[in-house]
């Protein structure tokens, strides 16, 4: 056996060459793009979810689509759809019936989900008040010398009312995101053009310009705005919105003959199974390939590569930003109009409130917010809501018959 040492001593040990390694990628990063594009497929569905509905679909070309165009795959032959799961869990109640579904519309779980920014102020305002005042009765009860209790962030329950409108199906929404989402194609296509005005390399503009293509093509497709607004109108219900026992917040819709039926939209992700076109899913596979097809040119860039990541990083703030910012219902295509709130310390309370100037409404959330047995003050209580009310309907009917007769006794005379 040769001795190992004279071998060992004839080896170059040369530290520089890792720094010269790290010097060069970080100088000009090389198949880190192509890396990149894999990642972030999540962001890019739930952005497309938020601005789909119009054939011009801003979400700008970033690292995820390459991802998202392999799982949208697998979405429309798998789970038979394009548009992902609600990312905010509730359930739509019918007001008058009580019937529980649980919801799968992207639409209803956005409003749910971020109904703090657009609720109305007199429910802000009243929900202060009443907190306010669960406060200082919990001050008053402290004993002497303990410290203040902290100020409460919930209190029983707040019940929003509101009258639906007119609806516009497809109506994606033209607020600032969507605007931004134009921008950001806009800022990615200058960044590319600045390698090739002074290198002349042109194949970071060509990149750029067919992600932001590719891109438009797969939010234009016909299929978003069939699921996200899968629904009939025309149906005058009302539904009840919310998160479920526990939740601080009801939002009572009453529907209208122009808007959507929101009880439908709920179960319509779910239950139907006809929603994707064999156009859809040719187009889809066709997008899929051209998108792997964009991600192996990509990885023979090997010069000004900082600007393709650039490129890249701005669409995906632009991405982030589309798929996690607070909507209004109106961006959304569902027109709403307030009416009134009611809240108050306890849950109870607020829903005998609720059952006393809207019949129906209150007992049919008194299953999801005390699914239990009720005390028997409670179920007297109960008992005297609904024989006041019935009394009052029976009323109502009587006056209706004696008024229409009246009527018809006149028209006799007159003839």
């Amino acid at each position: 056996m040769p001795p190992m040492l004279p071998s060992l001593l004839a080896r170059t040990w040369n530290p520089g060459r890792t720094s010269a390694e790290f010097f060069d990628q970080w100088h000009n990063p090389a198949d880190v793009f192509s890396v990149l594009l894999i990642l972030g497929g999540d962001v890019v569905a739930r952005a497309l979810a938020q601005l789909s509905g119009s054939r011009v679909t801003p979400v700008a070309f970033s690292f995820g689509w390459v991802a998202y165009s392999v799982s949208a795959v697998v979405s429309v032959f798998g789970e038979n759809k394009l548009m992902p799961a609600p990312d905010c869990p509730c359930m739509v109640i019918n007001g008058q019936t009580g019937y529980v579904r649980d919801n799968h519309s992207w639409i209803i779980g956005r409003m749910v989900r971020d109904y703090g920014s657009w609720m109305h102020d007199d429910t802000r305002h009243q929900l202060d008040e009443v907190i306010l005042e669960k406060w200082n009765k919990a001050k008053r009860g402290k004993s002497p010398g303990d410290p203040d209790p902290p100020r409460p962030t919930q209190t029983g329950l707040c019940v929003s009312f509101y009258n639906s409108g007119p609806a516009l199906p497809g109506h994606p929404g033209r607020d600032v995101t969507y605007y931004f989402g134009l921008m950001t194609g806009v800022v990615q296509l200058g960044i590319a053009a600045i390698p090739c005005g002074i290198h002349g390399n042109w194949g970071i503009m060509v990149i750029t310009a067919v992600g932001i293509l590719l891109s438009l093509v797969m939010g234009s497709l016909g299929q978003w705005k069939q699921e996200k607004w899968a629904c009939r109108s025309g149906k005058r219900n009302s539904v009840i919105l919310t998160k479920g026992n526990g939740s601080q917040h009801a939002i009572v819709i009453f529907g209208e003959e122009r808007g959507l039926d929101l009880e439908a939209l709920a179960t319509s992700p779910a239950t139907t199974d006809t929603l994707t076109t064999k156009v859809t899913r040719v187009s889809v596979i066709l997008l899929t390939i051209l998108w792997i097809f964009l991600l192996i040119a990509a990885s023979a860039l090997k010069q000004d590569t900082w600007y393709l990541l650039a490129v890249g990083g701005i669409g995906m703030l632009q991405n982030i930003l589309a798929a996690g910012v607070s909507r209004a219902p109106e961006q959304f295509g569902i027109s709403l109009s307030f009416e009134t709130v009611i809240c108050r310390p306890k849950v109870m309370e607020t829903l005998f409130e609720v059952e006393a100037q809207y019949h129906g409404v209150g007992r049919s959330m008194l299953g999801v917010f005390f699914p239990g047995k009720l005390r028997p003050q409670e179920e007297e209580l109960w008992n005297e809501i609904a024989v006041r009310a019935e009394a009052a309907r029976e009323k109502a009917k009587l006056s209706n018959s004696l008024g229409a007769g009246h009527e018809t006794s006149q028209e006799a005379k007159g003839s």
